[in-house]
């Protein structure tokens, strides 16, 4: 599917010039408004869009041209009752799944991928696919693009046309580690029977097929798996994208028998007026739908109660926003979490051992999983570096996913028994994803974190959607790049950071402020143990006393005027044994950690030589 959150398009109108407008929605239901935030409609008789009024709770023209002053009794961003866009919605969802047989349920849960994480419905995610891609025009819209152009869009080598990334069986060849080989036959264009309003209201699809099998074509192949059914059907029209009625971008299914063939999966997208408007994107996107069964990382706003639109994964993936990414011409990888639903990571790193671990980009075929104990939840890490495919994504670094396949990128609420299927813990604590403010910020992913990132404790935190603790803790994570390395640690398991002076500085002779030093903590997290040792160069260690002030104001003294006549003071302290030490247990790490040394007595005179702290947190 391809979804739309308020882009400003254009669009053509029968008797009308052509119109920009400002659209939310998707296949299943959409609502436009004009630049001033008037809600708008297609009025069929009058071939305009028109300010919409609302009777009833739904949406009808107006007749006044959206062009013109609105009516008196029109406001804006009228939206229509929850019922009616539940009705319009299921008429139009219900196409998208094949028959179910009797022995299985009704689909009901949309994006839940009721196949262990995937839709319904038959599956050619490997192998030699070959599809069937036919070009389509109008009477009145046709298009400068030709059958060569879109055969190198799909099947060509090192395509970098129209600043595309690759084509399209390079996309899914990168995606697949080599697993999946997906080319297509092209043909047309042909020219259908009416204009392109028409087919706005009507499905061109049998119109268009009936056409390309009496010219003689042979079905058979495109059934790589010899069943009869044909793999992969595609449509592309003439003209810019109409995103409104059976012309918006989809993957549906239809029930068409032509001798020994049958069809069930299509997608519908347009080629655009010329070459210049060819991107692989949108091909990619409903393509994952129609070979992989991959459900959308997106709300459709339509089952979790709140019937508004929360982003998903955003423009982090090609089955939510990510197809989008460089106006379709560098779309978003697929996340691993459904790569590996399909089968397509043979590498699978396991990360509860702990320990250190590197993630490079681009490693599609891997999988780095951390596992809770339940089959169906867990923890997946991915490098994000913004390059290649990644390129244009807002953030850049290590992702963290929380997936379960019993969830549904329509539950953003987060609770224990509805939640995301596959979530994104944003670095930066927000849930700007759930709420639909953004796409994705440059905040969403994590580099360069030198103590802990993410644990049972921080925000957001490691935890299982029941809130119980999953163990996962990350740390030490380095600056975004083509290698990133990082930490795994249990969730209670204790680092360590540490810092030196060596200014071997004068103490002050019988002085009672005497010499403060400071060691800088950069380090965020909490005192679990600490160890201070110091070193002082004096003739009488009797006259001094020696303390330690926390970030936090907590205070303890190390040496207090003990070993009268002795030399010297070369001493290690730590938090098991000086039982002065323990105050500082639970304290900040953060922070100046300093160190008074006072001469308390006239005549003898010493040097801090160095002292250094190190800490457990």
């Amino acid at each position: 599917m391809s979804s739309i959150f308020g882009e400003v398009l254009t669009f053509s109108q029968e008797k009308g010039p052509e119109i920009k407008l400002k659209t939310f929605g998707d296949e299943f239901y959409s609502r436009y408004e004009n630049p001033d935030g008037y809600t708008v409609v297609y009025d069929q008789d009058l071939g305009v869009y028109c300010y919409a009024r609302l009777i009833n709770g739904e949406f009808v023209s107006s007749g006044v041209d959206a062009g013109l002053e609105p009516p008196a009794n029109v406001r804006r961003h009228f939206k229509e009752s929850e019922q009616v866009r539940n009705c319009k919605f299921e008429a139009r969802f219900s196409r998208m799944n094949p028959i179910v047989t009797s022995y299985k349920p009704s689909p009901t849960l949309r994006t839940l991928g009721s196949e262990k994480g995937l839709m319904e419905g038959r599956r050619v995610s490997e192998g030699e696919v070959r599809g069937l891609t036919v070009l389509v025009q109008f009477k009145d819209v046709k298009s400068t693009v030709t059958r060569e152009d879109v055969e190198a869009l799909l099947n060509g080598q090192s395509y970098r046309e129209n600043g595309n990334f690759c084509s399209v069986r390079e996309y899914y060849r990168l995606m697949s580690s080599g697993k999946l080989d997906y080319t297509n036959v092209v043909v047309g264009p042909i020219t259908l029977s009416r204009n392109l309003q028409y087919y706005t209201e009507n499905l061109l699809v049998k119109e268009a097929l009936d056409l390309v099998v009496k010219s003689g074509i042979d079905l058979k192949q495109f059934d790589s798996k010899g069943v009869g059914i044909i793999d992969a059907m595609s449509f592309l029209y003439a003209g810019q994208t109409q995103y409104v009625g059976e012309l918006w971008p989809h993957n549906y299914v239809i029930d068409l028998q032509y001798g020994n063939m049958k069809t069930i999966f299509y997608m519908l997208s347009s080629m655009g007026r010329s070459k210049d408007d060819l991107s692989i994107g949108t091909f990619c996107h409903e393509s994952g739908h129609m070979l992989c069964r991959w459900p959308d990382l997106y709300d459709y706003g339509n089952r979790d109660g709140d019937f508004e639109k929360s982003a998903g994964l955003g423009y982090y993936c090609l089955m939510s926003a990510g197809n989008h990414n460089d106006s379709g011409r560098t779309p978003s990888p697929v996340c691993s979490y459904l790569r590996n639903l399909v089968g397509w990571c043979d590498k699978k790193v396991l990360l509860n051992r702990g320990g250190s671990y590197q993630a490079d980009h681009g490693d599609y075929g891997a999988l780095m999983i951390y596992e809770t104990g339940r089959l169906n939840e867990y923890f997946l890490l991915e490098n994000r570096t913004q390059s290649d495919l990644d390129a244009s994504i807002p953030a850049s670094g290590l992702a963290i996913y929380h997936c379960d396949t019993l969830g549904s990128n329509e539950w953003q609420g987060g609770s224990a028994s509805k939640h995301y299927q596959c979530g994104l813990l944003q670095a930066d604590g927000s849930l700007d994803l759930e709420n639909n403010r953004s796409m994705g910020d440059a905040r969403d992913f994590y580099g360069s974190v030198d103590g802990i990132a993410i644990s049972h404790s921080t925000l957001p935190a490691s935890l299982l959607w029941d809130g119980s603790d999953s163990g996962l803790q990350i740390s030490k994570i380095s600056p975004p790049g083509k290698i990133m390395t990082f930490v795994i640690g249990q969730a209670n398991s204790e680092l360590t950071v540490s810092g030196t002076s060596a200014n071997a500085a004068k103490i002050p002779d019988s002085s009672i402020s005497g010499l403060k030093d400071i060691i800088k903590i950069d380090q965020d997290g909490k005192v679990t143990k600490l160890t201070v040792t110091i070193d002082i160069s004096h003739s009488n260690i009797g006259n001094l006393r020696v303390e330690l002030l926390s970030p936090g104001g907590k205070r303890a003294i190390l040496h207090n005027r003990t070993g009268l006549g002795k030399k010297d003071l070369k001493k290690s302290y730590d938090s098991k044994s000086a039982a002065a030490l323990t105050t500082f247990i639970g304290q900040p790490v953060k922070g100046k950690w300093t160190l008074t040394v006072r001469d308390l007595v006239k005549r003898d005179t010493g040097t801090l030589n160095k002292w250094s702290i190190e800490i457990g947190y």
